[in-house]
């Protein structure tokens, strides 16, 4: 299902930090949310998903950090039953076995607490509590930024085959052109709180037209990286 908003804004302490904007959403899209930091991409992110959730369409949240996500106090089990009890399931009917196997954290002990699953292994169980139920679209903020560059590639490379030919919209927000240009189809370029450029990922990459977008291409090392 095709998913709309408009007028999207966000003003903090007097200051307009998201100027209106309007997003469609095709099913199935992969769309990178691309930026410098203090871009307002985030707020985007957050505004995006407050309005569509009010819309009554389904959207999962992943953030940064694990940290953000999981109670270090609390059972990786008791995590996963929060999950489908938020979105209404019986406990134990997500597909768990099958998003484990795809996110490959088989292995991962529900009964122990997160700080004893590697950080990899924590951001994997956080995607995979936010697909549960199918949702009309995941948004992913910086997910990768607190793991090393091979564990950050091999998590993205299990989502990307997992979302496969599914109608599961996915937004990556990052500042890193290079994780973005790699899983995307179509890029979204922030600055100053404003989506200035938007075209298919390609177009972007080669021809850039405005100037955040040729400055966000100008640093090629972004090319290098694993992700």
């Amino acid at each position: 299902m095709t998913l709309s908003v408009s007028g999207l804004s966000a003003v903090r302490s007097g200051r307009t930090i998201l100027h209106p904007t309007s997003l469609v959403i095709a099913p199935g899209a992969r769309i990178g949310l691309v930026g410098l930091s203090g871009s307002g991409k985030s707020t985007l992110g957050h505004a995006l998903i407050d309005d569509l959730r009010a819309q009554g369409r389904s959207v999962a949240h992943v953030p940064q950090s694990p940290d953000e996500a999981l109670d270090p106090l609390r059972s990786m089990a008791f995590h996963w039953q929060e999950a489908e009890h938020a979105l209404g399931l019986t406990p134990g009917s997500a597909d768990q076995r099958g998003l484990f196997a795809a996110l490959n954290i088989e292995g991962g002990d529900l009964s122990k607490r997160p700080w004893s699953w590697s950080r990899g292994m924590q951001q994997r169980f956080v995607i995979a509590m936010a697909l549960i139920g199918t949702p009309d679209l995941i948004v992913l903020d910086e997910p990768t930024s607190a793991l090393d560059p091979v564990v950050a590639a091999a998590t993205m490379d299990l989502l990307d085959r997992h979302l496969d030919g599914r109608e599961t919209a996915m937004m990556l927000i990052t500042h890193d052109l290079g994780l973005a240009a790699r899983r995307v189809f179509q890029l979204m370029v922030m600055h100053d709180g404003q989506l200035v450029e938007q075209a298919p990922t390609d177009d972007i990459l080669l021809r850039p037209q405005t100037r955040a977008a040729q400055a966000l291409v100008a640093h090629r090392n972004w090319m290098a990286l694993p992700c």
